[in-house]
């Protein structure tokens, strides 16, 4: 199982979650980032292209050496500068205070401790900063719910230990953030069952 998560998970993650739809609503997670930004799982960089222009460099955290791989030909299309941080978002060596926002894209739900890294961020981010974050994750629908917890085991063991029951929205307000905006619903652009694709975007103020 390391083989496949190291190597094959990353390069399944990369295809499924590009696209023009998608892309759109990465745009809208990313609106409104300035200055130095903290980005939990970079990943292969397909935010990278969805920046605003004030946007000046990427403190990207990212575990998987075959995901940076991925990214280096975005990186290096990037007017952006981006720097590896760190491979744990639990744990970043960084001073207070460090950035002036931070992101996050379908990255909560693999974090095996996701209120340490929510932690981190608040530690990071400067006072007035904002977290904002493009997750899939619990249905508000009862019946999807109910087939989220049946393949959560599932859906862990063989993505990288993904979580398809976790709710981002209360997991950054319980964090000590507070919800500016948050949208939940289908993610556009990913096909497939509703128990895998529902989502939620939003920002907080950390």
């Amino acid at each position: 199982m390391a083989w496949w998560s190291e190597y094959a998970v990353p390069r399944l993650t990369d295809a499924t979650l590009k696209g023009r739809e998608l892309g759109e609503t990465r745009a809208r997670a990313c609106a409104g980032l300035s200055g130095r930004v903290l980005e939990l799982g970079f990943g292969g960089g397909l935010n990278l292209v969805h920046l605003p222009a004030e946007v000046e460099s990427i403190g990207a955290v990212e575990p998987s050496h075959t995901a940076w791989r991925i990214s280096e030909k975005r990186r290096g299309r990037t007017r952006v500068k981006v720097e590896r941080v760190g491979l744990d978002g639990q744990s970043i060596a960084a001073d207070d205070s460090s950035y002036d926002g931070a992101l996050c894209t379908f990255t909560l739900c693999t974090i095996p401790d996701a209120f340490t890294a929510l932690a981190e961020v608040r530690r990071l981010v400067r006072p007035g900063g904002t977290f904002h974050f493009l997750e899939h994750g619990l249905a508000s629908d009862p019946k999807v719910a109910r087939w989220q917890q049946r393949l959560d085991p599932l859906q862990q063991r063989f993505v990288g230990g993904c979580h398809l029951t976790r709710d981002p929205g209360t997991l950054v307000e319980k964090a000590g953030m507070v919800l500016q905006w948050l949208e939940t619903g289908d993610l556009p652009g990913l096909t497939g069952p509703a128990a895998l694709s529902y989502g939620y975007l939003g920002a907080a103020q950390v």
